[in-house]
């Protein structure tokens, strides 16, 4: 998730763990442990686009490190609250905010590696939006009260926020996910595959995709008391031979498919709208549009040594706005 709500849940468990005495510098060491394996996005390449991709959200999130990454994290940090904190207790804090970060990250739909070198298997529980006021906002609230007043009950309380509103993600996902096998099968389809995504700081609104046929079909599911369908589009699922048959496959962007491929779970094809483009079918602003977030660009002309280019596109404008609020509000839903 976003570096505000890691550092948030970072803070708030040893801030619930540690005595009243103890626990603002508890939850500054958790807070700013929570946030420190996002320093992944520091391993990058001018010349390789797509080295972040396989590196972040990596070792320092997986299982195996967490006590690693807080040793690190004490080491640098225990100076800071020497005063109030044993190395003993400054480690434990550090590891109780560490150990959130994958955990909360793999409750997104963007995947982590947590039982990285074991497997590249990137874990989505698609519980929560990656970035989410309504998760983050209240439970922030509640640790800033916590620390003010020195009282447990407030981390406490932020917890059960916090866990609360990742379960009801769970069974938001499941609907979502029911809604699309019931909208699969009025079609008379039998997907091959159907994932639910959260759309953007909701857990009303979600992105339907399933495969069907050598098609991917993109379709908006609202989850309020009553389930409601969004129909969207759909297109063809990436062909190389067909889409882009110039591509040699013994050049470097022929690989960088691949491994974009592989970070996209497979939910690529070519971008309707850009000649030579390949998305990620699983994210956009709006949830039943195809409208990626990501791609890449492949050129035709490119050297057989050159990388494509990476491409993103996060701004949202009056038009996927207003779409968006109709959505969340049941405008554009029929009942």
């Amino acid at each position: 998730m976003d570096p505000i709500s890691q550092g948030t849940i970072g803070a708030v468990v040893p801030q619930a763990a540690f005595t009243p005495a103890k626990m603002r510098a508890a939850a500054f060491l958790g807070c700013l442990a929570g946030m420190a394996p996002d320093l992944d996005v520091f391993i990058n390449s001018p010349t390789d686009p797509l080295l972040f991709l396989e590196y972040h959200r990596q070792f320092t999130h997986a299982l195996v490190f967490i006590p690693v990454g807080a040793a690190i994290a004490t080491l640098l940090l225990h100076w800071t609250v020497r005063r109030t904190l044993d190395l003993r207790e400054s480690y434990l804090a550090c590891l109780l905010g560490y150990a959130t970060h994958g955990f909360l990250d793999a409750c997104t739909s963007y995947g982590t590696q947590l039982f990285w070198p074991f497997t590249d298997y990137r874990v989505a529980w698609n519980n929560v939006a990656v970035v989410d006021p309504s998760f983050t906002v209240p439970l922030l609230v509640l640790v800033i009260v916590a620390a003010v007043r020195r009282r447990r009950a407030y981390a406490v309380a932020g917890l059960i926020w916090a866990l609360a509103y990742l379960g009801l993600g769970v069974v938001q996902n499941q609907r979502a996910e029911a809604a699309g096998e019931r909208l699969a099968a009025s079609r008379g389809h039998e997907p091959q595959r159907l994932t639910a995504k959260a759309s953007f700081a909701n857990l009303l609104v979600w992105k339907v995709v399933y495969e069907y046929d050598g098609r991917f079909y993109v379709d908006g599911v609202r989850t309020a008391v009553a389930v409601s369908i969004c129909p969207g589009a759909s297109v063809a699922r990436l062909d190389l031979s067909r889409d882009l048959p110039w591509l040699d496959p013994d050049t470097q962007q022929a690989r960088d498919v691949k491994r974009f491929r592989w970070f996209s779970d497979g939910y690529v094809a070519l971008d309707p709208a850009v000649p030579n483009r390949v998305i990620d079918m699983r994210y956009s602003l709006v949830p039943n549009e195809i409208d990626p977030l990501w791609g890449i660009d492949l050129d035709p002309e490119a050297t057989a040594n050159r990388h494509v280019r990476f491409v993103t596109d996060r701004n949202m404008g009056i038009a996927q706005r207003d779409a968006l609020v109709g959505l969340l509000t049941g405008a554009t839903c029929p009942g």
